[in-house]
Order: structure tokens, then C-alpha cells, then sequence
């Protein structure tokens, strides 16, 4: 398992970030490397989503927390010719009020675990492009709650 996180402080009410996150379609306005992303089933709690990354590749993603308005999270499996079942990826995002400074602190969170132990070397690699990934998906976040 690989876990890789970040954190960033967004001038908006926790309300409007949730409005954002929540959202499947929104998912290419914000967060880095998804080209596309739509419900396929469902809302909340269990829904399906299928998620399209701009290296071309699809994952489809089942929403395994959600608590509305402060926590979602899913689990995106590869699909596709070549997919392998067993890696998977998690991505939380958590959302507090800070109640000091206004606004909120949102923490994006990516779990992996990769498809055997050449691939986890590859992926120890890329960890700083995960890190400046979720950097620019915080910095993307940012704008996009803070227009409203």
C-alpha cells in the first residue's frame, strides 16, 4: 500500500466545497489527470461512476464514504484490455471548518495498492508527481469553491 496526502486551506464555507467534491461531473474541473467522469448508477453511498484520465485509460469507481458534507471517498478499479483486478486506487476527500480563520481545510487523500511488486517500485518513484498532483488539484479546488 502506498498512501500519499495533502492538505490546503480553501476561503469557502465547508457547504460550497461540498458542492464541488460531491459531484462526479465536476471531477475534471478540479482533480488532476481526469479527462471525464460520470455517474453511471446511483447517488451517495455506493454510487458508480466511471472515471476517464487524460492518459486515456477508464476506471470505474464505486463511492465507498460518503458523509455528507465533510467525507467522500472511492475506489477506482482499471478497466479495460490489460487491467489488472487486484490494483486499486482509493481517494478521500475530507473536509473541516476552520473555525479560526473561516473558510475550510480540505484534505485529499490517495491510497494505492498496485498490481505486484514491479509496479509498486514504478509507483514509489512517481511519488512526488502524486504529491505535486494533489497539490494542483488543492490549487484547482481552491478557485473553483471560492467562484461559487
Amino acid at each position: 500500500m502506498i498512501l500519499v496526502e495533502r492538505s490546503a486551506h480553501v476561503m469557502a464555507p465547508v457547504e460550497a466545497v461540498w458542492e464541488v467534491v460531491q459531484r462526479a461531473e465536476q471531477l475534471p474541473a478540479w482533480l488532476a489527470g481526469v479527462r471525464a467522469a460520470e455517474v453511471l448508477s446511483g447517488e451517495g453511498f455506493g454510487r458508480r461512476q466511471l472515471v476517464q484520465a487524460g492518459r486515456g485509460s477508464a476506471h470505474e469507481a464505486e463511492v465507498i464514504a460518503f458523509q455528507e458534507p465533510t467525507l467522500i471517498g472511492w475506489r477506482e478499479r482499471a478497466k479495460g484490455a490489460g487491467a489488472r483486478a487486484e490494483a486499486r486506487t482509493e481517494i478521500y476527500v475530507q473536509l473541516t471548518a476552520d473555525e479560526e480563520e473561516g473558510g475550510t481545510i480540505v484534505r485529499l487523500i490517495v491510497v494505492r495498492w498496485p498490481a505486484g511488486p514491479v509496479k509498486a517500485a514504478l509507483l514509489r518513484l512517481g511519488l512526488r508527481r502524486v504529491g505535486a498532483d494533489l497539490e494542483d488539484s488543492l490549487a484547482r479546488l481552491t478557485d473553483l469553491a471560492a467562484v461559487g
